[in-house]
């Protein structure tokens, strides 16, 4: 009969150290608290006080750091910069043990958490989660690892769903919310509404009194860093992007448009504009005016004209505006003699030139612009009775819904009649034994 002798293990096939050896664990730590509030810093100070004195309390283990995460969310490692380090230390071999409260406090994204211990595993980096008493190295750590995580996602999809409803609740009672740090042209109200902030009211006039003078969005933003003045998130630099979303934000003229956008995965945190699929609440009057709701609409109409005619040039209050009598081509500024004292600036066709056939029309001064511009509009002042009289008459014509309300009405009355047989057919069907087929 063979003899079998048993050699035992000498080396963690985890950290690949003699098993016999006494040697300090090198320990670290990790906390987090979700939000700021002062009930959850206490909570966040108590859980780093908690775990210094509980490692430094062992002889067998060495400290090495606790790595802390303040006001961040668990469903992603993506903007949590203490977790991340962590992480990198541990890969880094500088890490042999990593203690954390519980599985929650690690990550609510059970993804995240499996892949981030997988690869803790692969580098001899244990993970003990105190409150569950999980170890990683264990057999069953992975097993209890994952039903601790799904749960704690889906307690992290709950505390969405509900806080979900209540954002949306509020808008549908027209609670109007912005965020007030970023938020040009008005402060925070005792009732948490919308008060004008006087300084800053100055500024949204400017930015509409600019483009409405021919600037484009771009100029306004140069013009506005030239002047050193903050941008609504408090930066020396302006861009065209937040001049066009003070431009098109209905609160300044006192209304407000409630859910323009709402977030997709509550994982990632993913947000959409919102194109119709969920509701939208308009609330009118809400708040004190900076722009009048005239001259917000002229804006509009403008943003709309400018983008159906493409990139534009905003450097005059001409600019764009004059087209070629021959080609159709706009008419473009060109300086003259820009090196010597003869300089000056004219406008022409910006194709007078291209090609065999040149365009014959004139170039033009700015005299020349302002005076046929001025000719114009006393021309039109002269005949202003008579164009009124012509647009009324149009306008009476064009938004004349007579034939549409009267379509409309026949066809609530036609959608009432089938509702009503499908309610009748329904209630048969529940009442009665029918043929199914000829049911559906």
């Amino acid at each position: 009969m063979a003899k079998v002798t048993t050699i035992p293990a000498t080396i963690s096939r985890f950290t690949a150290t003699p098993i016999n050896e006494k040697k300090k664990r090198r320990v670290a730590s990790y906390a987090r608290v979700s939000t700021d509030s002062e009930e959850q810093l206490t909570s966040y100070t108590a859980q780093v006080d908690y775990y210094t004195n509980y490692i430094n309390g062992r002889d067998d283990w060495e400290l090495v750091s606790v790595y802390t995460d303040e006001g961040i969310t668990g469903t992603n490692t993506k903007h949590r910069e203490g977790f991340k380090r962590m992480v990198a230390d541990a890969l880094a071999g500088k890490i042999d043990l990593i203690i954390t409260k519980s599985v929650s406090r690690f990550a609510r994204n059970t993804v995240d958490s499996l892949t981030t211990i997988r690869k803790l595993k692969e580098h001899g980096t244990e993970c003990y989660f105190e409150k569950e008493n999980i170890w990683t190295f264990d057999s069953k750590g992975e097993l209890l690892i994952t039903i601790m995580s799904s749960l704690a996602q889906e307690e992290s999809r709950s505390i969405s769903e509900n806080c979900t409803w209540g954002q949306r609740k509020r808008f549908a009672d027209g609670k109007v919310i912005v965020p007030f740090k970023r938020f040009l042209g008005y402060d925070r109200g005792e009732d948490s509404n919308l008060v004008l902030n006087k300084d800053e009211a100055t500024i949204i006039r400017r930015i509409y009194s600019m483009f409405l003078q021919g600037m484009t969005p771009h100029g306004i933003a140069a013009r506005l860093t030239a002047d050193g003045i903050k941008s609504p998130c408090g930066k020396d630099k302006w861009n065209a992007g937040a001049v066009r979303s003070i431009l098109t934000n209905e609160k300044y003229k006192g209304d407000a448009l409630l859910q323009k956008s709402y977030t997709v995965d509550f994982l990632t945190k993913k947000k959409k504009a919102n194109e119709g699929e969920i509701p939208q609440y308009y609330v009118e009057g809400n708040h004190e005016a900076i722009i009048s709701p005239e001259v917000f609409e002229m804006v509009q109409q403008e943003l709309e004209r400018r983008s159906k005619r493409g990139r534009r040039s905003g450097v005059h209050l001409f600019s764009g505006k004059i087209r070629c009598g021959e080609c159709g081509s706009w008419y473009g500024s060109k300086t003259w003699h820009s090196t010597d004292k003869y300089k000056k600036t004219i406008w022409q066709c910006n194709h007078k030139f291209d090609g065999d056939n040149k365009c014959t029309t004139p170039h033009l001064t700015d005299e020349d612009i302002h005076r046929h511009f001025i000719s114009a509009v006393n021309q039109l002042l002269a005949q202003k009775d008579a164009i009124i009289a012509s647009l009324t008459g149009g306008l009476a014509l064009a938004f004349d819904l007579a034939p549409l309300q009267a379509q409309e009405t026949e066809l609530i009355e036609e959608v009432q009649m089938l509702a009503d047989a499908v309610e009748k057919c329904i209630y048969e069907n529940a009442h009665v034994a029918l043929d199914q087929a000829e049911y559906q």
